[in-house]
């Protein structure tokens, strides 16, 4: 589990995870070609932040929190969520909310736009900083035209309605439970008596009312598809993407709180694991590997808990002894471009005759499949650099800036890479495509 480049994102902390982005992706898929819009057009991206929350902010995104992701006890709350927000995207709400603002030019209604914004961010963020952003926009908003704004706001009461409609839609479609979406949103009606202080982000950023809840209610009872449970294998793959999240994201504490010794089922101890890794001290290294490796004996064909076995060798600076286990998970997991890049970051740290050509051969590979991945750029840049080729690497420096939403350094680099790369080969017309970039405003 690694952190990721924030520019395809507004800046938002991502990470990525080839276990969890392949679980939600099957969340997803169903969903998305009910809504219209399958085929990749649109990706889930994990937020890092442990509040329950969801949202869209182009037509290309829905972005889920890992609180989400933690809190949600079933795949079909979590895809009850997806679907919601596939509403949005299918229903076009945030071009239509920017339309409608961008109608208004007075320096008043930008006032009254600077506050709706922030307290969208603040929706988003969650956590403290989140709530001082709502509570200034909400200062802001006081100063504008409140006819303006409760127009606005009427608005987005539409679109959540008519998102929720859209999303039980894709969900029959599908032969889904709406269930997991009225769990999700009767979970937080009581939030909305709570002052924005105390009130989960998703509360701000999903308004409810009791008639909305209630029309929900009957389009989720009313489906013959409302008492559909998940399979028992889309669980278990659930309940182990909760453990492995809560295994790199919470203290070993609060791990061994979660999932005590007294817990035997194979989640737990994949957590446990992860947890006795970070929690450190003499023989932590090894007791990790032991519990894994105990893992796949009995999981042989899952391909993540080699990779899990690998990243606590990387981590402890053992890479030679971690090829293996990628090698393994990359051969059960062909098609996953984020263990390319880390068996690549792995033999470059190798002293093999034949490394750096396997893993520039991996790296490229994996930038066709995940073309916004600024390490696997970095790491190509690097090699590169060592075998002279100056422009090359210049160039792919270049692509990782850009991937990271530093255009002003990517455009140095890709200036500096154009003074001697080829023209018209596929480096330099990305190269060409960085210069000629211009920010939206």
């Amino acid at each position: 589990m690694t952190s990721a480049s924030g520019a395809r994102a507004q800046g938002l902390p991502l990470i990525r995870d080839t276990e969890i982005e392949g679980l939600l992706q099957d969340y997803s898929r169903p969903i998305f070609q009910a809504a219209g819009f399958g085929g990749g057009r649109v990706t889930v991206r994990i937020i890092n932040n442990d509040a329950f929350n969801a949202f869209v902010l182009d037509g290309a995104n829905v972005f889920v929190n890992t609180g989400t992701l933690m809190q949600a006890n079933t795949p079909n709350e979590v895809i009850g969520v997806i679907a919601h927000e596939s509403g949005h995207i299918a229903g076009g709400h945030m071009a239509a909310l920017r339309s409608r603002i961008a109608k208004d030019q007075t320096r008043a209604l930008l006032t009254q736009v600077l506050g709706l914004g922030a307290m969208v961010a603040g929706g988003v963020s969650g956590g403290s900083s989140g709530r001082d952003t709502v509570q200034g926009g909400a200062a802001m908003l006081q100063g504008g035209s409140s006819v303006i704004m409760k127009g606005l706001l009427a608005e987005r009461r539409s679109q959540e309605s008519a998102a929720d409609q859209a999303g039980m839609k894709y969900l029959t479609a599908t032969k889904q439970s709406g269930k997991g979406m009225l769990d999700t949103f009767e979970r937080f009606k009581e939030q909305e008596y709570l002052s924005d202080q105390f009130q989960d982000p998703f509360v701000r950023s999903h308004p409810l009312s009791v008639e909305r809840l209630a029309r929900l209610g009957q389009l989720a009872r009313t489906s013959a598809f409302f008492d559909q449970k998940d399979p028992p294998s889309l669980q278990l793959r659930h309940d182990l993407m909760r453990a492995k999240l809560s295994g790199y994201l919470e203290t070993p504490a609060a791990v061994f709180n979660r999932y005590p010794e007294t817990n035997k089922t194979l989640p737990a101890r994949y957590a446990r694991a992860i947890a006795k890794f970070f929690r450190g001290g003499p023989g932590a290294l090894e007791a990790s590997v032991q519990d894994t490796d105990a893992i796949i004996r009995e999981n042989p064909s899952y391909p993540y808990f080699y990779e899990l076995r690998a990243d606590f060798l990387m981590r402890s600076g053992k890479t030679a002894a971690a090829i293996p286990s990628l090698r393994q998970a990359l051969k059960l997991a062909p098609d996953s471009p984020l263990i390319r890049v880390q068996l690549a970051s792995a033999l470059q740290d190798s002293n093999h005759d034949d490394a750096p050509k396997e893993a520039v051969e991996l790296l490229r590979k994996s930038l066709v499949e995940d073309p916004e991945n600024g390490h696997a750029y970095r790491l190509l840049a690097n090699i590169y650099y060592k075998q002279g080729r100056a422009p090359e690497a210049d160039a792919m420096t270049a692509q990782a800036f850009f991937c990271e939403g530093d255009i002003k350094q990517a455009q140095v680099f890709a200036k500096r890479a154009q003074l001697k790369l080829r023209s018209g080969s596929p480096e330099g017309l990305k190269n060409d495509d960085i210069i000629n970039y211009k920010p939206q405003t």
